[in-house]
C-alpha cells in the first residue's frame, strides 16, 4: 500500500465529555476533550481529589508505569493510567492536538475497547489546522529483544503494524494481525477489539486490590475451562491480537509525532512497546523528522526532512 499523508495538523472542533469508571480503581472518572492549538500535541490535564491540577504531556518520557497498563506521570502524585485506548483512538483518527481534562487517576475503561473514544471524537468533529504536520520516518531497522519476545521498527512506505501473540491457552493460541493504518482501517478492524484476561488472573488481581472495575462488560474473560465466558462471545475471531495491536498503537502514539515505518512485535506488551519506542528515539541515525512539501491539493506528496527544535518531543 502506498503512503497516506495528511499535510496539516488537526484538532477537534468542539468540547466533548464522557464518563465511566477506571478498570483498576473501580472509581468514577469524568473526561472532557478540548480543541488545542497547533503544536500542542496531546496533553492530559489531571485533577486530583484536592482539586489541584497538572498538565502531563502524552510522551514516552512521561511514562510512569507499564505493569498493568500504560500510565503517564508520577505514580505517587499526579498521574493518568490506562491511556493506551484513548491514545490509539487519537492516533487512529489522525488527531494531533487536544487537551484531555481528567477527573480521576485513570481513563475510563468504557467497553474495554477504543470505540467509545471514537464516538466522542466523531461527536466533536475534526478540524484541520493551518500548520504542517511532522512525521518521524524510520530510516533503518531498530530491534529490541526481551526473552522470547521482540519488537522492531523497520522502514516502510506508510504506517504499518505487524503484531503476533502466542498464548498457551487454546482459547487464544498463536494469532497475528497486520495492517497499514488509516482511519478507515482503524474504525473497521481495530477500534472495537476489547481488552482480555483470564479468570484466574482476575481473581488474583482483585485480591491484591487491582482490576476492581473489571467485569464482563469491559473485558473478554477466559474461564478455567479455556473458553470465553462472555455471553455475546467475540467481536472478531482473532479479537485478542487485534486488541494487542490497538494497545501498541496507543503506546507508540507517545512518540509525540506520527511515524512512517513498520512496527513488528512478537509476544509484546506495554513495557516492550515503550522500550522499543525509547530505543528508536535514542538513535538519531535511525529516524528523521519530515513533512510534506506540497502546498496545493491535487499535487503528489513528497517528504522533506526538516530541522527539529531542541524541545521537540522526540528528543529524550
Amino acid at each position: 500500500m502506498g503512503i497516506e499523508l495528511h499535510d496539516y495538523q488537526t484538532t477537534i472542533k468542539s468540547r466533548v465529555s464522557l464518563e465511566g469508571f477506571g478498570v483498576h480503581s473501580g472509581k468514577p472518572v469524568s473526561v472532557s476533550f478540548h480543541p488545542a492549538d497547533p503544536d500542542t500535541g496531546i496533553v492530559f490535564v489531571h485533577s486530583d481529589q484536592n482539586g489541584a491540577t497538572r498538565e502531563i504531556r502524552a510522551l514516552v518520557s512521561e511514562i510512569g508505569a507499564t505493569d498493568l497498563c500504560t500510565a503517564l506521570g508520577d505514580p505517587a502524585g499526579h498521574h493518568v493510567g490506562t491511556v493506551e485506548h484513548v491514545m490509539a483512538a487519537l492516533f487512529g483518527l489522525g488527531i494531533d492536538n487536544v487537551a484531555v481534562e481528567v477527573e480521576g487517576d485513570e481513563m475510563p475503561i468504557l467497553d474495554g475497547s477504543a470505540a467509545g473514544f471514537v464516538d466522542a471524537i466523531d461527536q466533536a468533529g475534526i478540524e484541520t489546522l493551518d500548520v504542517k504536520r511532522r512525521y518521524i520516518r524510520v530510516l533503518k531497522p531498530v530491534r529490541i529483544d526481551s526473552g522470547a519476545s521482540f519488537a522492531e521498527f523497520l522502514p516502510h512506505d506508510g504506517t504499518r503494524f505487524e503484531v503476533e501473540i502466542d498464548f498457551e491457552s487454546p482459547a487464544i493460541g498463536r494469532q497475528s494481525f497486520d495492517a497499514d493504518i488509516d482511519a478507515g482501517t482503524f474504525r473497521r478492524d481495530i477500534a472495537r477489539a476489547r481488552t482480555f484476561g483470564f479468570m484466574k488472573d482476575v481473581e488474583r488481581l482483585w485480591a491484591a486490590g487491582h482490576a476492581l472495575g473489571s467485569s464482563l462488560e469491559n473485558s473478554v474473560v477466559i474461564g478455567d475451562d479455556s473458553r470465553v465466558i462472555n455471553m455475546e462471545g467475540l467481536r472478531f475471531a482473532n479479537e485478542f491480537v487485534r486488541h494487542k495491536l490497538l494497545d501498541a498503537m496507543g503506546d507508540l502514539a507517545l512518540a509525540g509525532a506520527r511515524f512512517i515505518g513498520c512496527y513488528r512485535s512478537y509476544r509484546g506488551g506495554h513495557r516492550l512497546n515503550a522500550a522499543a519506542l525509547r530505543h528508536l528515539l535514542s538513535d538519531r541515525s535511525a529516524f528523521e523528522v519530515v513533512e510534506t512539501s506540497r502546498r496545493e491539493r491535487g499535487r503528489s506528496a513528497e517528504l522533506v526532512a526538516v530541522s527539529a527544535a531542541v524541545y521537540a518531543p522526540w528528543v529524550l
